[in-house]
């Protein structure tokens, strides 16, 4: 693999396109308390609107990564991208209803798909195996990074002009981002593939990607249950402004990317994605259990663990998909990154109505410790085992 300079730059503009889609993807429930006052919704009711575009990505993510692995993955992020802007453009603007604009959400959400399945295949195609943890860890900053962009903008701007108009906002990120990805991209070079590994699937006679993907799945839980509801728990419960609310997420955010880019390298230097991804189920368990008693006895340490479980809970995003797309191989690694982004996202898009109805039902300290059983399983889950058996079949 020739060490590229190249590599960087792209890395950077897959982060930053991948980060314009989470602005809405993921920053919807910062207009949570705006689209309650408006629409007069229940929590459970704008959970749904929330995971609209969520339902919307997990439907086309395979389909985009089939089309990333034939067609190159730079026209696909800028078509995709694109797309999803010019459609929460339109959704944003006008007073039509609420199932229209969920309807305009979802099909932005099914958009946007298409940067989730080509940025992570276009970093493991420039970048080595030495460096694939950190570059794929900085790459999935994009998700914190998105979250935080959206937690410091989207709330002052539902307050001053509306949730609706605040949605411009990342409908414009997404634009402008689709344009520099078309002009500045690069599709990595790769050696021409042999027939049998354009047809040979991964998933046959192993379990390994099913298991991986199953255990990412359960790791999102916590990080919804965290992300999801954070900002309508701290107005509601604790009594904070949503301005003051949103820059606190901000910053949490912001320690979250950081946590990835960390969590990469420690990959990189253990030589495993698996172990440290087990070794952070566990620690997600432990923040669940934590937040459950911190909201039923010491609101104090609700915060702080919001603040820590903020990084722990998205650490190990990463280190699945770089797994996912090196147990895969070249030929499959962008439909098995969009099985693992799919798989993720059916947890995501569940979680906020679920977790709604809970909170609804039960409070907020039985919905957190509900959350601590995903984690739980996802420590049994994890394939360690088959990442081992790879290397040492690798030994000479």
């Amino acid at each position: 693999m020739a060490e590229n300079p190249r590599r960087w730059l792209i890395l950077g503009l897959g982060l930053a396109a991948q980060a314009a889609a989470c602005t809405f993807l993921y920053g919807l429930p910062f207009l949570v308390p705006d689209i309650r006052a408006v629409e007069g919704l229940s929590l459970a009711q704008v959970g749904l609107m929330v995971s609209a575009p969520t339902v919307g990505l997990l439907l086309t993510l395979i389909a985009w990564g089939a089309a990333a692995d034939r067609y190159g993955e730079r026209v696909v992020m800028a078509l995709g991208l694109g797309a999803a802007g010019v459609l929460l453009a339109a959704g944003s603007l006008g007073t039509h209803s609420v199932t229209l604009l969920e309807v305009v959400l979802l099909l932005a959400g099914a958009a946007s798909a298409s940067v989730n399945a080509a940025s992570g295949r276009v970093v493991m195609g420039w970048f080595g195996p030495r460096e694939r943890g950190l570059a794929m860890g900085i790459r999935q900053t994009a998700q914190p990074v998105g979250v935080g962009i959206a937690a410091l903008t989207l709330p002052f701007l539902g307050q001053a002009f509306g949730y609706r108009a605040a949605l411009l906002f990342p409908a414009g990120l997404c634009v402008v981002l689709a344009v520099l990805v078309a002009v500045l991209v690069q599709d990595p070079p790769r050696p021409p593939r042999k027939e049998s590994e354009r047809t040979r699937s991964p998933y046959l006679g192993s379990s390994a990607l099913w298991r991986l993907h199953g255990a990412s799945s359960l790791l999102v839980v916590p990080q919804f249950v965290i992300s999801a509801f954070s900002l309508e728990y701290l107005v509601s419960v604790q009594h904070w402004t949503p301005g003051g609310a949103g820059v606190f997420l901000g910053v949490v955010q912001a320690a979250g990317a950081a946590g990835r880019i960390v969590t990469g390298r420690w990959a990189d230097v253990v030589g495993s994605r698996l172990r440290p991804m087990r070794q952070l189920a566990v620690a997600s368990t432990v923040v669940m259990l934590l937040l459950a008693l911190g909201d039923r006895v010491a609101p104090w340490l609700a915060v702080a663990v919001i603040a820590v479980g903020a990084v722990i809970t998205v650490a190990d995003n990463g280190l699945g998909f770089t797994a996912t797309a090196e147990l895969a191989g070249t030929a499959w690694s962008g439909r098995a990154l969009g099985a693992q982004n799919t798989a993720q996202n059916v947890a995501a898009a569940l979680t906020p109505p679920l977790l709604g109805a809970l909170v609804g039902g039960f409070g907020y300290a039985t919905a957190f410790a509900i959350g601590a059983i995903f984690p739980l399983l996802a420590i049994i889950a994890t394939p360690v085992a088959a990442e081992n058996l790879r290397a040492e079949a690798k030994t000479p």
